[in-house]
């Protein structure tokens, strides 16, 4: 008998022999007709192979991300068999599976050429194939077979790649009259595959080399229901609609200009008022949590990076030296605030009654981001950290953690994310020349987050590898309106950096210990925290964020100074807004404000200046009918309140 543990830790006896398939029908029809794949110790393989003795496994369904990865990789062999049907001689590189479907690099040969007018044949002829149920048949083969097959094939890519791979680690999948170099793993068969759509085509040079040949790479998803898709593209279609360059330039609140530099944001006056606005909400917070505020500079000596480790771990990804007329000076502009804030740490002998200390800085940082990878706001050369370092004894460090996690939670809530899950970053153990510190360190500060994020009860995953060189974090990985998933808000924990600088408190016992030292950032950077805060809520931001709560409106000329005396009582309530005095119709300016989504218009005629009054709509609701201007200033100050 096999000897299997399944993920909630159970065991289970299957006979010898069996497969994840045979696992997954013991546990029930339903699984075994939905089940794609399995892992096997952490290692995704195929539904149909043999399980070993004593494994851990775990049945993956389109629910689970590598199960959407195996599926997605099957799909770009279905792909490519189209691809051979429909262009004969057509030769084949790479098809992995992406974030959302696949792509396989092709090799149409001279003067053949694929554009979306071709998508719809090829998308049939995968949908027809699918049908056939074929099966993917997974076999071992000896190199010199494989380079035999290929040879004959006349198909130099695969060749190429067989001629890295060693002996007895080839294996080709087969499915219909279609065979692949592949290690696989694969879906059971194509009946799954129930809709197909190409996305995108574009050019890639063979092993990202422009010294070599350019070949075509065409995108594409899959979905096991045609209804899938459908969703799918009305949400693609949708995040065009909410796209943070598009609103961002409709709603007036940034730009970007050549003359001033690619990925350097210029913040219109109503995306001041907002970024703003952010800062003094997390301010008070901050004040409030016992941070004290400092303010650091746009730049450093080259001496003060390198004993941070930024310098060898950014300096070629940084701007270049800034050399000044003092022959041997150099000055960089600061990629992180932290070195900087160490520094202010050393102004004065601390005790451990003075610990724990919280610097708060909003540190705009730099670093040179490749023109290729900008992108709006999400990345950009010049950021905005709303970073803070807290200094604090090692029995202190899981308290302070959870402080930071409460303050994280606090910054969501009031912003409407509400959908999110923790991301526990931590070493890779089998590349630790990534990172600095002891392993003794890093123990102490993976096991503090680890036991912090139980405590406050959070839904958490682990990954492996992807913590900062200088410590383990916690990430906050927030899935917004439309289901993508984005991270905001880091808690990291440094046991490394205070050595380096040699930073020190006296201890009861009069010796000298080393402070630890939490990174943080609920924002993360207050750039990318906007774009993402624009998709989603499609720039209607919370009413006690937004620049403008309110615009009057007068019907005529004859009310625009009512319209003003509504405005100034408003503002003398701590109300944003203006006033329309455009000499155009009431339906135009309701549509225009209704465009700039303000979230209140406030129209103003005869009746409402004779009862001191305003006519109230909603953004997005309508007409609420008249308020006098003191109901109108209690319902929104009731509001922000609520929300805040």
């Amino acid at each position: 008998m096999l000897h299997i543990t399944l993920p909630d830790g159970s065991p289970r006896e299957l006979p010898d022999h069996a497969t994840g398939y045979d696992l997954a029908a013991s546990i029930s029809e339903g699984l075994a007709r939905n089940a794609l794949a399995v892992t096997v110790n952490g290692e995704v393989r195929d539904l149909h192979r043999a399980l070993p003795d004593n494994a851990s496994v775990a049945i993956l369904t389109w629910n689970d991300a590598a199960g959407k990865a195996t599926y997605w990789h099957s799909s770009a062999h279905l792909m490519a068999e189209a691809l051979e049907a429909l262009y004969p001689g057509v030769k084949l590189a790479i098809g992995p599976a992406v974030e959302n479907g696949f792509y396989y690099d092709v090799d149409l040969g001279e003067g053949r050429t694929i554009s979306s007018t071709d998508f719809p044949e090829i998308e049939k002829k995968m949908v027809e194939l699918a049908k056939a149920k074929s099966q993917y048949v997974r076999r071992e083969v000896p190199k010199a077979e494989a380079i035999a097959y290929f040879t004959e094939k006349q198909d130099p890519y695969k060749l190429e790649l067989i001629d890295g791979l060693e002996d007895g680690q080839i294996t080709f999948y087969t499915q219909g009259n279609f065979t692949d170099l592949c290690r696989g793993p694969h879906i059971p068969d194509t009946s799954t595959i129930k809709a197909a759509k190409l996305m995108n085509v574009a050019g890639a040079y063979w092993r990202g080399d422009e010294k070599n040949k350019q070949l075509t790479r065409l995108y594409g998803i899959t979905f096991p229901k045609a209804k899938e898709l459908t969703e799918y593209l009305e949400r693609l279609e949708e995040a065009k609609r909410r796209d943070h360059r598009k609103l961002g330039k409709e709603l007036k609140l940034f730009a970007f200009s050549e003359r001033v530099g690619a990925g350097l944001p210029l913040w219109l006056p109503k995306g001041t008022a907002l970024r703003e606005r952010l800062e003094q909400f997390l301010r008070k917070a901050q004040v409030k949590a016992g941070y004290q505020p400092v303010v650091t500079p746009h730049i450093g000596a080259k001496e003060l990076y390198v004993t941070s480790g930024h310098y060898e771990k950014y300096g070629a990804d940084s701007f270049q030296p800034i050399r000044t007329p003092n022959p041997g000076e150099e000055f960089f502009l600061k990629p992180m605030n932290c070195p900087h804030h160490c520094e202010i740490y050393k102004t004065e002998p601390r005790s451990y009654r003075d610990l724990p200390v919280r610097y708060a800085e909003f540190g705009t940082v730099y670093r040179y981001e490749q023109s290729g990878e900008l992108h709006g706001l999400t990345r950009v050369r010049g950021f905005t950290q709303d970073d803070a370092h807290i200094f604090c004894r090692p029995d202190q460090v899981k308290d302070e953690f959870k402080k930071v996690i409460d303050l994280v939670l606090y910054v969501f809530k009031a912003l409407g994310f509400e959908d999110y899950t923790a991301q526990i970053s931590l070493r890779d153990p089998e590349n630790k020349t990534k990172y600095i510190g002891s392993d003794e360190n890093w123990a102490l500060a993976e096991s503090a987050i680890q036991e912090a994020a139980a405590e406050k009860g959070l839904i958490t995953v682990t990954e492996l590898g992807e913590a900062a060189f200088y410590g383990p974090k916690l990430d906050f990985m927030v899935r917004d309106a439309l289901g993508r998933r984005w991270q905001l808000g880091t808690i990291q924990v440094d046991y490394n950096l205070p050595e380096r600088f040699d930073l020190e408190y006296v201890a009861p016992d009069n010796t000298k210990q080393r402070p630890v030292m939490l990174h943080r950032a609920p924002f993360g950077s207050l750039e990318r925290f906007v774009a993402v805060l624009i998709e989603h809520c499609a720039g209607n931001f919370p009413l006690w964020l937004t620049p403008e709560q309110f615009i009057v409106l007068p019907i005529s000329d004859k009310f625009i100074d009512y319209a003003h005396e509504v405005k100034a009582q408003l503002e003398a309530a701590d109300l944003r807004g203006t006033v329309d005095a455009r000499d155009e119709r009431i339906g135009r300016k309701i549509r225009d404000a209704e465009l700039a989504k303000t979230p209140y218009l406030l129209v103003v005629g005869e009746k409402e200046a004779e009862a001191g009054a305003v006519g109230v709509r909603r953004h997005g609701e309508g007409d609420l009918g008249a308020m006098s201007v003191a109901e109108f200033i209690a319902s929104v100050q009731s509001q922000v309140a609520a929300a805040i």
